[in-house]
């Protein structure tokens, strides 16, 4: 029998009205099942009833902020998150990345720069959920002295203990996990993460996932055993 795919849900939460709207114009248009609120309260409800499978959420929120509601969605959910900021302070997009987000846009943007962010994470959810790799079942785990992650179920394990990884935390630890002892590149784990060219000028995202990942594996910053920055160049696992 022919599997039909299942229409995803996007989440846009957004209190400007006019732009909420827009960018629900182009989702429905694309083919998203769009589900649009203006508050972060009426959001949270909407979480709790309906599977979804993205979501677009504004910093400055009426009562409840983007980042709060952030926070709250990643106790129990792993779904992508794209913050939308009207501000150009670096603190708020690395604040947006360290809660949890994966991606971030900063206002003004044009429609088209939303939706090609939208796909390019749910192409990564997609593949992170189905397992959809070009691995073969022999290349899906993967040990390294205490560390060891398993593709196929999409789990990860450091000295036995199970680590809770948002899907990209989990792909930019694999990544660096199949290029052991090679040095990846931040451009690089753009390319083979997201797939997307205009990411290559944001490394402070990938610098901020990075440093997530460390504060999870217990780290020490100044000397990690794992990850370890190779100034000027980009990453690679000890």
């Amino acid at each position: 029998m022919l599997q039909v795919d299942r229409i995803k849900n996007i989440l846009v939460v957004d209190d400007e009205a006019d732009l909420a709207d827009l960018i629900e114009f182009y989702l429905k248009s694309d083919g998203y099942q769009v589900y649009k609120y203006y508050n972060g309260e009426d959001a949270l409800r909407c979480v709790a009833e309906v599977r979804i499978d993205l979501a677009l959420l504004d910093v400055m929120l009426p009562g409840m902020d983007g980042f709060e509601l952030c926070r709250q969605i990643r106790r129990e959910h792993q779904f992508p998150i794209i913050m939308l900021t009207a501000k150009e302070e670096e603190l708020d997009k690395i604040t947006g990345l360290t809660i949890g987000a994966d991606d971030y846009i900063t206002k003004p943007f044009r429609p088209l720069e939303v939706m090609a962010r939208v796909k390019a994470q749910m192409r990564r959810y997609t593949r992170y959920n189905t397992g959809n790799t070009q691995d073969t079942a022999n290349d899906q785990i993967i040990q390294i002295s205490g560390l060891l992650i398993d593709r196929s179920n999409h789990e990860c394990f450091l000295n036995e203990k199970k680590l809770a990884l948002t899907p990209t935390e989990f792909e930019i630890l694999w990544t660096l996990c199949r290029h052991k002892g090679q040095v990846v590149s931040a451009e690089r784990m753009f390319a083979e993460i997201w797939g997307e060219k205009y990411y290559s000028n944001s490394s402070s995202t990938i610098m901020v996932h990075i440093r997530h990942l460390r504060e999870k594996m217990g780290e020490d910053t100044e000397h990690p055993r794992y990850i370890k920055t190779v100034w000027g160049v980009g990453y690679r696992i000890g």
